[in-house]
């Protein structure tokens, strides 16, 4: 006789590939996500307006800058994490991220055409998009795991799409009469009712065991995750598998800054009105959230179920390795935007549940401050690096082309790494390997 988890009852239930009793927690997942994502939406087509706004030539200092603001935050995100029970991190996080959010709401009101508040600005969203968006994501793999992971993952990060649907169009609905100033306020709340689905969730799992949950013990979710607040480093480096996702991220970053810093150069050549550039980069959000909710709703967790993690890792960089070259053998803005939407859109849907559903087989500690180290200063530091390689390939050769084959290369080591993490993701998940600590 099947366990009554594995039934499913209801038309619902089987076009979106839910068990009995999982409704409810992919609801509060979905709510989590898309309050998250609406709030941050709204505010990048004006991040993306004041990088360009500031130039060209300049973004690799915004990158940098991003940087080192990230180190900076990481210390206080890991005396956070060790101190706080498991359970709460994320409303004590995003309730400090709202507070910023009040203060440029008043520096926006006071200087509204400050060149140095909007790089600020910028910076300070660079580093709330990375952290808010890994923790949410630790939520879910602390809660989820295995099989329940793999169906469950893309389809509450559907929910992140539909935030990057409706911000925009918040955003450009709502900027006349609110500011920018009451558009913060406005992503503030926002985010606070996103800190009440996280807590949601938690009280479900509590109602809701789970025996592949690592630690399984609901107990342990309300006490702090003790230890050091730069444990996140040493765990890292202490992990050959922790390392490899730090490969994976640093090779993602890359491909991606490379195609920003062309996104900035063909928008800034084709549309020089800053209007027009910012409904560009809304355009762009919109068909890219578009698609990348529809691949999630019906077509991620049904492709991580029968194919396999390894299949959500490697097909994107396999495609861009094809998009850098096509995009090289024709540098026309066409063929632009279709691989930065196959990139983006590829990116929430495939590569970002299978990146999380790495971390479901390890310990609570490495799901916190490993991952958030991995997703902030791995990932902006990759940035950095590879936004001063592209700033110097451009001075030296001064060839688009040189730089897109860089890229293409950077993508196809991109997709060996994904496919070596999905080999020993496998391994764990079966038993073979060290769950808690797989050191190398």
């Amino acid at each position: 006789m099947a366990h009554p988890a594995a039934r499913r009852p209801g038309f619902l239930s089987r076009l979106f590939n839910l068990h009995q009793g999982e409704s409810p927690a992919v609801a509060a997942g979905l709510a989590m996500f898309f309050l998250l994502f609406t709030a941050y939406f709204m505010l990048r087509p004006v991040r993306e307006t004041m990088g360009v706004a500031g130039g060209v030539d300049n973004l690799q200092w915004l990158f940098t800058g991003t940087f080192v603001a990230t180190l900076a935050a990481l210390p206080l995100f890991g005396w956070v994490a060790s101190t706080v029970p498991r359970r709460h991190i994320v409303s004590w996080v995003y309730g400090f991220f709202a507070l910023n959010l009040a203060g440029f709401a008043a520096m926006l009101w006071i200087h509204p055409d400050s060149v140095w508040a909007g790089r600020v600005f910028y910076i300070w969203l660079s580093v709330f998009n990375l952290m808010a968006i890994s923790l949410a994501w630790s939520v879910l793999a602390d809660l989820f795991a295995g099989e329940q992971a793999r169906r469950l993952f893309a389809l509450i990060a559907g929910g992140a799409s539909l935030g990057g649907l409706a911000g925009p169009m918040l955003g450009a609905l709502l900027v006349v009469p609110l500011g920018h100033g009451g558009l913060l306020l406005l992503a503030a709340v926002l985010l606070a009712a996103s800190a009440g689905a996280a807590a949601w969730l938690h009280r479900w799992r509590d109602h809701h065991p789970a025996a592949d949950i690592v630690p399984a013990d609901a107990a342990q979710r309300h006490r702090p995750l003790g230890g050091n607040p730069f444990a996140g480093i040493s765990e890292l480096l202490c992990s050959r598998y922790l390392l490899g996702i730090a490969l994976f991220v640093t090779l993602l970053a890359s491909v991606s800054t490379f195609l920003y810093f062309e996104q900035a150069r063909m928008v800034a050549e084709h549309f020089p009105d800053r209007a027009r550039q910012t409904q560009v980069f809304g355009l762009i959000d919109v068909v890219v959230q578009g698609l990348a909710i529809l691949t999630q709703v019906f077509l991620t967790g049904r492709i991580a179920q029968r194919l396999g993690v390894g299949v959500l890792l490697t097909v994107v960089p396999l495609l861009l390795v094809a998009g850098f070259l096509w995009l090289a053998l024709a540098p026309v803005f066409a063929v632009f935007v279709v691989v930065m939407v196959a990139r983006r859109a590829g990116e929430y849907a495939l590569v970002r549940p299978g990146r999380e559903m790495l971390y479901t087989v390890l310990p609570a500690e490495q799901k916190y401050k490993a991952k958030n180290f991995n997703d902030t200063v791995v990932y902006r530091g990759g940035d950095a690096l590879s936004g001063w390689v592209k700033r110097g390939v451009d001075l030296i050769a001064d060839q688009p082309t040189l730089a897109l084959g860089i890229g293409a290369g950077i993508a196809l080591a991109w997709a060996a790494t994904g496919a070596w993490l999905a080999r020993w993701h496998g391994r764990l998940e079966a038993g073979q390997g060290h769950a808690e600590r797989p050191r190398g």
